[in-house]
């Protein structure tokens, strides 16, 4: 790596322990214990075929190319950052940018069901930021919902000769929102509107949470953005080995 790579590597590991540790204890992902066991069994089951594919996707990229591990370890600290910073929203639950597009875009959506698992643990146990029991559930909404539709996104855009720099910023901002969407059925689900059922539920959630999430998505598209342009300025020849290429 140049001086300068090395630079902007550790001006990011920076910036993560200066913003990561937030004090803030009463908002959260879904909070500890605040689904039904039931639920928290299911969501958990869903993400296993997303963890095995990740696994197995993040072990055949570094066995090609030992130098991937510092996109990948950026992209994953990158999402306990900005996943770390919340306002708090709906009751047991909070908004915040998800920052899963990142690694979403450099290294598939699978690969982002382990970094984010990984990050929400941490955040789980050192920050009281979601919860073990709804680890599942976090999990799915934020690190398999949401990188599915930015890199569908991302790719559908490329296809149809959109501008790099939208089409990354469009695939993060939609799989910002999209990820606040599941969040809003996970909880309509668990606690349907007595009126209304689910669907009630949901919209009622969809409601609250998108005054503050629509700004943070448009946010978190920029930031993506930007840094996705700094790595083509700064990090070429990592981008090139993990198969990242910059079409006209």
């Amino acid at each position: 790596m140049t001086q300068k790579q090395k630079k902007f590597i550790a001006g990011i590991a920076v910036f993560s322990l200066i913003t990561g540790i937030y004090p803030a204890a009463n908002a959260m992902h879904i909070m500890e214990g605040y689904l039904p066991v039931t639920y928290c069994i299911a969501w958990g089951i869903f993400c296993l075929p997303f963890f095995a594919t990740g696994f197995i996707k993040i072990r055949k990229t570094l066995e090609e190319n030992r130098r991937a591990i510092t996109l990948l370890a950026m992209s994953g600290a990158f999402i306990f950052v900005i996943s770390s910073l919340k306002i708090p929203s709906v009751t047991g639950s909070c908004s915040h940018m998800t920052g899963t597009g990142l690694g979403a875009i450099l290294f598939g959506p699978c690969s982002v069901s382990i970094l984010g698992m990984i990050v929400l643990v941490f955040q789980a146990i050192l920050l009281a930021h979601g919860g073990l029991t709804t680890l599942g559930a976090n999990t799915f909404s934020m690190s398999v919902a949401g990188p599915f539709v930015t890199y569908g996104i991302y790719r559908l855009c490329r296809k149809c000769k959109v501008n790099q720099t939208i089409s990354v910023f469009l695939g993060a901002a939609l799989g910002d929102l999209f990820t606040y969407c599941v969040t809003s059925i996970q909880l309509a689900l668990a606690y349907p509107s007595e009126t209304g059922g689910a669907a009630a539920s949901a919209v009622k959630f969809l409601g609250v949470f998108a005054p503050t999430q629509i700004p943070l998505a448009i946010v978190e598209g920029l930031l993506t953005a930007s840094i996705v342009i700094c790595l083509e300025s700064f990090a070429k020849a990592e981008l090139k080995l993990i198969g990242y290429k910059k079409e006209a």
